[in-house]
């Protein structure tokens, strides 16, 4: 994988790499969102990766989700693996078949220095970050994605110096079904906020003390 790092660090610099490389980064979710997600931080050089889900690939799911049709049928953690390793096989990545629920999120993300909030119901949505915010991680969230068009209303809002908010925070999909383009405008900005903290507020002391125990 030198080459593919190398083409990073030529594009990011190399202490931007060093912190990519150090964070870890928990997904909630792997369906449109996590799905989607996963694979733009991949591609910009994350490696330590926990994504938890425990939803089974249908066939519905292959409009908007990062996976293929061979793999109907497949836990979705199953599959996002195999496909995020084609990508880059040096992952350290923790595929966790597993419900998000708020009595578990310390357990599966208590170790990840920001969270991607992927989820599908608002319940769950909102659980997940209070849940996250008491932890103290930086928590990215995604409300209002659904239909087609008008995808620069999917904004970007810092609630807090912790939480971001991605979308038009209106389109609700039970009444505009979530739609290939909309999900990854949103799930693209959700890696870009993610890589964006990381490079700018991960402190080199911390970098550091981790690259030393790989």
């Amino acid at each position: 994988m030198n080459a593919f790092y190398e083409n990073i660090i030529k594009k990011l610099g190399e202490e931007s790499f060093k912190k990519i490389q150090a964070s870890k980064i928990g997904i909630a979710g792997a369906g449109g969102l996590g799905s989607n997600c996963a694979p733009n931080l991949v591609r910009t050089g994350f490696r330590r990766i926990t994504i938890v889900d425990f939803d089974i690939i249908d066939c519905s799911n292959l409009d908007r989700q990062f996976y293929f049709a061979d793999q109907v049928g497949m836990y979705k953690v199953e599959a996002i693996k195999i496909n995020l390793c084609r990508i880059n096989p040096d992952l350290e990545l923790s595929a966790i078949n597993s419900k998000v629920e708020a009595g578990n999120v310390e357990r599966l993300f208590g170790d990840c220095d920001v969270i991607a909030e992927c989820l599908d119901s608002a319940e769950n949505k909102s659980m997940l970050v209070s849940s996250a915010i008491k932890l103290g991680k930086f928590t990215v969230t995604v409300s209002g994605l659904g239909g087609y068009g008008r995808s620069d209303d999917i904004r970007i809002r810092k609630i807090k110096d912790n939480l971001v908010v991605i979308g038009d925070l209106e389109s609700d999909i039970s009444a505009r079904p979530a739609v290939s383009p909309r999900v990854n405008v949103a799930a693209a900005k959700q890696a870009d906020v993610i890589l964006e903290h990381v490079i700018n507020s991960i402190p080199q002391k911390k970098v550091k003390k981790i690259l030393d125990k790989v």
